[in-house]
């Protein structure tokens, strides 16, 4: 029911937009967020958008370089990524849940609180090398 996109090889300092679309679900509903696990490492949050659009969060290593969004319209979510560096190189999955607490403690504390009753996308690759 989400289906994420945009993944790439890419040389640091350089741009990219993941976009995830939902399908059989309305977003309007969810609060919605990206997440990324590197090989060998454990799944974490990266960022996340509450429900109406106006409040957003962001683990302390994208803050200022990423920036999540999304458009109801469209039931679509995307994650704007600038300034990409080495480390952010993981499959990136895109998730949507009902509460917007829980996402949040999901996102800056740890995945597996939504593993119950979250939407999970397949993942994109994000690849930043030189």
């Amino acid at each position: 029911q989400l289906q994420a996109s945009g993944g790439g090889l890419v040389q640091p300092g350089s741009s990219l937009r993941l976009s995830c679309a939902a399908s059989e679900i309305t977003l309007d509903y969810y609060a919605v967020g990206w997440f990324r696990q590197a090989p060998g490492k454990e799944r974490e949050g990266v960022a996340g958008i509450g429900k109406d659009g106006q409040i957003t969060f962001y683990v302390d290593s994208v803050k200022g370089r990423f920036t999540i969004s999304r458009d109801n319209a469209k039931n679509t979510m995307y994650l704007q990524m600038n300034d990409l560096e080495p480390e952010d190189t993981a499959v990136y999955f895109c998730a949507a849940d009902p509460s917007d607490n829980r996402l949040r403690a999901g996102i800056q504390s740890n995945w597996q609180y939504l593993k119950a009753s979250a939407y999970w996308g397949q993942g994109t690759q994000v690849t930043v090398s030189s």
